[in-house]
This record gives C-alpha cells, structure tokens and sequence, in this order.
C-alpha cells in the first residue's frame, strides 16, 4: 500500500518510466548550472537505490547534510520542469495552459493585440472543450488588456465580454456548489456508510434537496451535468436506493459515451463513472447489463487514444478487477474467479504507490469472499485477518465490521469453537464500539453463540428459523447492506440443502434473467 510518509522526491523518481528518466537526463544535461553535476549524481543514487537512505547519500561525498535539503527541492523541480515538457500533446489542458502563459509574455511585452487574438484562440478552445475554468481565467485576462489599454480591437467589446463573464461565473458556480455537494456526500459515505434509521434519512434528504433547490438541469452543460449526476449518485448510495443509483450512473457514463472525446479529456471522471455504474448493477443483480458494460470499458481503455499515465492505469487496474470479482460473486464461479488472485495480488504491488488502504481492504475482502464461495475457509480468514488487524481503517466502517462477521461463519465451518467463541466476543465488543450494532449483525451473532447449544437433530430446524428471520431483514431498507457485504441467505440455504453455496448463487443467478 502507498506509503505517505516516505521521501517525496525518492517516490517521484520511483514513479518516473524509462522514457522518462531518459528524458530528465537528457533535460539536465543542457543545464549549466555550478550544482549540475551534483544533482545528476543525486538522481542516479535515488534512482538505483531500493530505499531512501539519508546516510548513503551523505556517504557518496556528494553533498554535505546542510546542502541536501536544497539540492533535494531543486532536483525535484527539475524532474516536474522535465515531465512538463514531455507532456503529450493531446492533453487540451496543458495546451491551453501554455497558450495562457504566450498571451502573458506577450502582454509583458506590451503587444496587446497579439496577446488578444490568442487569448480569442484559446477561450474557444476552451469553450468546446467546456473548460469552463479556463474559459473564465482568459475571458478576465482579456477584461485586464481592454480595461488598461485602448485597444479598439471590436466594438462593443467591453459589453461582449461582460456578458461571457456573467454566463461562466454563473456556470462554474453551479459546478462548484455541486462538486462540493458531492464531495461532502461522499465523505459520509465513507464514514458511515449507508443511512442506519428514518432520521439519518431524512436528514440526507433534506441536505441533498436544500443544496439543490432552484437548479435546472436542462439548462446544464457538461460539466454541471457531470456534477449534478455525480451528487445525486451519492445521495441514492447513501439512502439505499439502488435504482435512483442506477439511473444517475447510467447517466454519467452515457454523458461520456455521447461525448466521446470528453472521454479522453476527462478519463478519470469517465473510469469512476463506469465503476458505480457497475457496481449500481452489482447491487441490483443486474447481470446481462453488468457484462456488458463491464466489456464496454475494457475496450475503451485498450482504445491507442485513451491516456495513459501512472494514476490512470491504477485506477484502471482498481476498476476492472474489482468488477472483474463482482461478477463472478454474481454469479458464484468462485472455483473459476481464483486465476483472478495472483494477478490481483501482484498488481497490488504494482500500483502500491497509488492505492489507498481502503482500496486495498476491499480487495482482501473481496478475494476473502471468492475464497469463502469455494470452501477454502483457512485462505478466507486468512485475507480477512488483514481488514480485522489493521490498525489504520478509519475509513468504511461498515467493511471492518462485516469482515469480522464473515471471520466468525469461517470460523463456524472450520469447526474452530475455541476460535470462534473468542471471536464472538470481540467482534460484538467492536461493534458495540463502532456504533453499527444492526439486527443483521445482532442475530448472526445470537445464532453463532447458541449453535452449540442446539441438538444436533435440532440445528437444520434452527438454521430455517433463521433464513426465515433474514428474508424478511432483507425487505428492510436500513438492513439491505447486510446483504451487499454478506450473502448470509444463500449460506443458510446451503447449510439447510446441504449444498456448496456457490451451486445455491448460481442457480440463483440463472433464474435472475437479467
């Protein structure tokens, strides 16, 4: 997982690929500077070293420890001055943000008009891009020009420029108001999960509604768009209304699909889209639509013009897999799904540097559930004992909790009761703790303890009490997230048949003609 607490610029030299470290040194070279020689030596130690390690650094005699402070700050300067140039072209940010920086020079040297018409060029660019930030930037730069100098360049430009400014503050207000809406949503949902009673609800409800009065959406671009369907998608998450979920994700995603070149200009924004689109489908067991989309971006991000850069490829990787075992817990090929590990395990490593630890959790989950599906109950503990003994996941509460949970049925199956009791009790002290004591939670526990209690000509009785107990929990809506973490029906089911869980979940899924 990434470690923030390493060396900056160790981390960035880590992070460059060979085109680019061949770039840099090609860059430094031209540099003639008195600490030229010195920061290449810098670099090439970092670069060939394992670890960040202050005393080797010193030891190579290059620099003394009051110096490596700013040799560090203006090695790293560089490297960011060296991956700047090398930008590819294609990135319309960049372009317009270097087109900016030619209008200033220009303005410096007092050619006014010339700094105008690339302002002109540019805003345009901007405009059909629907960078509207931008657009805003260039449109007050050129109120500055024509405010300070006579330029007489069209009539009736001050008016003209007046009314862009209005429109794009305007538009980009809107945006913002949303995009922090959105935000702050997604903060709670990471807290604390989905609402827990009518009042959590109503307090979301009101919150979202209160933010949102008096917008109209008709009357949105692109990217008040995005934002709008970004907003709502967290406040279905949170309430638990799966199909308003699927019907602001879907909205997102298709706004790319029918604006394909925003695809490419935006790939983040289209890559997270796709991903609770997904996982939208997961939740209401969409299967046919899941795969699809699931194929649909897969082809998009092998497509030659989709960017490629570190981030993008992590959150590719983070995406794709993830989905990649949603579907086959859709479907219960949990036999066929665990080709999936290695490589998941080994790409963890890869894009150790970009992945937070809540990500990596979810994985470890995720492959713990594949596990648990095939019966492989040692394996399974094995990953949930990296969520339950992880001291630093503050984040999804609700993820710490129904590992523990799932621990304990893995527990039950290896037939560990010494295991288990003692699990029992932390994990119902840990509960009790967090605040996230539900009756799902409440009577998986209460059946766990009392299983040994009951006769064995008893226990299949009991196990239909239960099923019976968690089918009617499963109508409710503030016990509906039990059931996304945990299958804890099919389980039972499987204990009352007598059958392998995975045969129960894909006999269900073929029923499912979704």
């Amino acid at each position: 997982m990434a470690n923030h607490q390493k060396d900056f610029l160790f981390v960035l030299i880590k992070s460059l690929s060979k085109s680019e470290k061949r770039q840099f040194k090609i860059f430094a070279s031209r540099l003639e500077t008195s600490s030229n020689t010195k920061f290449i030596e810098l670099f090439n130690i970092l670069d060939k070293s394992e670890t960040y390690d202050e005393k080797l650094i010193l030891k190579s005699g290059i620099i003394k420890k009051i110096q490596l402070s700013n040799l560090k700050s203006y090695l790293y300067k560089q490297i960011l001055v060296s991956i700047r140039l090398n930008i590819p072209s294609q990135n319309i940010r960049y372009q317009l943000r270097e087109q900016i920086d030619f209008a200033g020079i220009l303005y410096n040297k007092g050619l006014y008009k010339q700094s105008l018409k690339i302002l002109d060029k540019t805003k345009m660019i901007a405009l059909e891009n629907d960078e509207k930030y931008m657009a805003y930037e260039i449109v007050e730069f050129e109120k500055l020009i024509e405010s300070q100098y006579i330029t007489r360049s069209i009539q009736g430009r001050a008016d003209e420029l007046v009314i862009q400014a209005k429109e794009l503050n305007y538009r980009n207000t809107i945006s913002s108001k949303l995009s922090n809406l959105s935000l702050q949503l997604y903060g709670i949902m990471l807290k604390t999960g989905y609402v827990k009673n009518d009042e959590e609800y109503k307090s979301i409800d009101d919150y979202f509604n209160k933010h949102i009065a008096k917008l109209d959406e008709t009357k949105f671009g692109f990217r008040e768009k995005y934002w709008f369907y970004n907003a709502n998608l967290w406040r279905s998450f949170l309430v638990q209304d799966f199909l308003a979920s699927y019907k602001y994700a879907y909205k997102w995603v298709t706004l790319f699909y029918d604006n394909p070149n925003m695809i490419y200009q935006n790939p983040v924004f289209f890559l997270k889209g796709n991903h609770y689109f997904l996982e939208s489908l997961y939740m209401l067991k969409y299967k046919s639509n899941f795969k699809k989309y699931l194929s649909l971006l897969e082809q998009t991000i092998q497509d030659d013009k989709f960017p490629v850069n570190d981030n993008i490829a992590s959150l590719s990787f983070l995406y794709i897999y993830n989905n990649k075992l949603n579907l086959h817990i859709l479907e219960g090929t949990f036999a066929e799904s665990e080709y999936l590990i290695p490589e998941i395990l080994d790409k963890i490593k890869l894009h150790s540097e970009h992945l937070d630890e809540h990500h990596e959790m979810l994985f470890f989950y995720k492959i713990a559930s594949i596990y648990f599906g095939n019966e492989k109950y040692t394996e399974c503990i094995f990953y949930l004992d990296k969520i339950i003994n992880n001291k630093n996941l503050s984040m999804r509460e609700d993820l710490m909790c129904f590992a523990r949970l799932l621990s304990l049925i893995a527990h039950y199956e290896l037939g560990k009761d010494y295991y288990l009791e003692n699990h029992l009790k932390s994990t119902y002290k840990f509960l009790l703790k967090m605040n996230d004591l539900h009756e799902v939670q409440k009577e998986i526990i209460k059946f766990l303890r009392n299983l040994n209690n009951f006769y064995p000509a008893d226990i299949k009785k009991e196990f239909k009490k239960m099923h019976a107990r968690f089918v009617e929990l499963e109508k409710n809506t503030y016990e509906k997230r039990a059931f996304l973490y945990l299958d804890i029906i099919s389980w039972l089911e499987s204990k009352i048949e007598n059958r392998k869980i995975a045969d129960i979940i894909k006999e269900k899924a073929k029923l499912n003609s979704r």
